[in-house]
């Protein structure tokens, strides 16, 4: 718990210096490391609270994430998340759309390109994974030419991963596999 506690801390920490005079780009990963590392050792509450805090990061740096390499990226993102167990059934489709429909920084493009993206994505992890998921991370691989939207695509992923209180291994997995396509250390985010 002591650990949680202190990641806790250093994610409040690094929000302030965001909205006061934005950290650095290192401590946009510092944040969501946090929230990665909560896993296990937290109740839901705290969870959830980590998740806004990274949520309120993210529209923090909203006016930088207007590239179609971000979208197309936190698209890819978000259909790995979702089907990282394999599956993904109509109504976890219907969730995983409103949480992106819904997410501030993705409001900045119009809600049928996010549809499209996601929906073609699901569909191809659906129907063969290895190759939807080789397709995913060629998108997720586009937002690597900018630090901030690399690690703001990983960032997304995990907010939307956590939203539902639970982050399992799977999820964790496609995350650091993420990150290996954006040339990011997995350890930046506890992963």
């Amino acid at each position: 718990m002591a650990l949680f506690d202190r990641l806790k801390d250093q994610a409040k920490s690094l929000q302030q210096q965001a909205q006061g005079g934005r950290g650095t780009t290192g401590g946009h990963g510092s944040q969501t490391g946090s929230r990665a590392g909560s896993h296990g050792g937290s109740g839901g509450g705290s969870r959830a609270q980590l998740v806004g805090l990274l949520k309120n990061q993210l529209g923090s740096i909203k006016t930088e994430l207007k590239s179609g390499a971000y979208r197309d990226a936190s698209m890819a993102m978000c259909a790995l998340v979702a089907a990282a167990d394999g599956h993904v059934d109509a109504s976890e489709m219907q969730q995983m759309e409103q949480m992106i429909l819904s997410n501030e920084v993705l409001q900045n493009f119009p809600p049928e390109q996010l549809r499209t993206r996601f929906h073609k994505h699901v569909e191809q992890l659906t129907r063969n994974f290895p190759q939807g998921k080789a397709e995913a991370m060629q998108d997720i691989a586009k937002a690597a030419k900018k630090p901030t939207e690399a690690r703001a695509v990983i960032q997304t992923g995990i907010v939307i991963a956590g939203a539902d209180g639970h982050f399992s291994q799977a999820e964790q997995m496609v995350l650091r596999e993420a990150c290996a396509a954006l040339g990011l250390n997995p350890a930046e985010f506890q992963l």
